[in-house]
């Protein structure tokens, strides 16, 4: 009651003068204690304005940041403001470039298949086509160093690539539920004959396999790769479909997040650097080393088990309602 009858009168809340009489009896004086560091040069709204502008404008420079928010105290400051919020520097993630037309189209795929269980999305053939190179392991390095170029540019703290790691061989593969579909080899580039061939020979004798085990109305999804789009590719995958009792998905566009295959692509690398740790260092022409690389990623592919292929499927629904959430935009897959 004291406390408060002292804040009325001194105009300040009671709790200041409970604590401010708290200190006094625990330190037998009244003098602030001495405190490293000169007086904070900014106040809570500043900070608060700081922030504010660094989450709307995530781009800008801090030395921007600075000007925008015309602040009279350093970079350095502006940063440890940011810190204190849990704000910093990050490097972007990289993902395919959206539109608003393309966001709102995933979104309303995502609203199509927001029903779909682990059953429904089991019976869809995921495929894609990929480039393995020789020097293809998708591990990140990580270092100890001291943060100084010496260091940072020590033969013992840099990943190097030789020159030959370009050489590459094109694959494309599919998968339905726990089944893998076919590896194929592609040489050169991929256009619409290419695609209509090797659909032909590798798609529809596996999705005839699988209407023999009982497994019908398989759902073929490929992405908008223009050899996939082509009037001649639709037309054939028209006929093919009625011929062969198979659906053909429609699918968003830059959409390789929602694809499963994609993570098995990964899969395959890593675990063709576990098997094959010396890929990177065949030595021949690109020919002689294109062989090894088909003989060493048939003999991976096969050996991809039914956990790996469960998972992905497991992961579509979270993945459906993951872009409902976004709205078609930029999610964590």
């Amino acid at each position: 009651m004291l406390h408060a009858e002292i804040g009325r009168h001194l105009g300040i809340p009671r709790h200041t003068v409970s604590e401010f009489l708290q200190r006094f009896d625990k330190r037998g004086f009244n003098e602030n204690l001495p405190h490293p560091g000169g007086p904070r040069k900014t106040t809570a709204s500043d900070d608060r304005y700081v922030v504010r502008v660094a989450e709307s404008k995530t781009r800008i420079p801090l030395a921007q940041l600075r000007v925008e928010t015309n602040s009279n105290v350093s970079e350095q400051t502006l940063r440890r403001r940011l810190k204190e919020a849990g704000i910093r520097k990050w490097k972007a993630v990289d993902r395919p470039l959206l539109t608003k037309k393309q966001a709102a189209q995933r979104f309303e795929w995502a609203k199509a298949h927001r029903h779909w269980d682990e059953d429904m999305f089991a019976k869809v053939a995921w495929s894609d086509e990929r480039a393995v190179q020789r020097d293809c392991d998708p591990r990140q390095v990580w270092v100890f160093r001291r943060q100084n170029k010496c260091e940072k540019y020590d033969p013992r703290n840099v990943r190097g690539k030789s020159k030959g790691g370009c050489i590459s061989q094109m694959i494309w593969g599919c998968f339905v539920g726990n089944k893998l579909g076919p590896i194929v080899f592609i040489n050169g580039s991929v256009n619409t004959q290419v695609y209509i061939n090797v659909l032909t020979d590798s798609l529809l004798p596996f999705i005839d396999a699988l209407n023999a085990d009982g497994i019908t109305d398989v759902v073929f999804q490929q992405d908008n790769a223009t050899p996939h789009t082509s009037k001649k590719t639709r037309q054939w995958l028209a006929d093919a479909a009625r011929e062969h009792g198979f659906l053909v998905m429609e699918w968003p566009p830059n959409s390789p997040d929602m694809n499963p295959i994609e993570h098995l692509w990964g899969h395959l690398k890593l675990e063709l650097n576990r098997r094959f740790p010396d890929t990177s260092a065949l030595k021949g022409s690109p020919d002689a080393i294109r062989r090894v690389l088909k003989q060493q990623l048939t003999e991976v592919w096969w050996a991809i088990g039914n956990d790996v292929l469960n998972k992905l499927i497991q992961s579509m629904p979270h993945r459906v309602q993951a872009l409902l959430k976004a709205k078609g935009w930029y999610m964590d897959y």
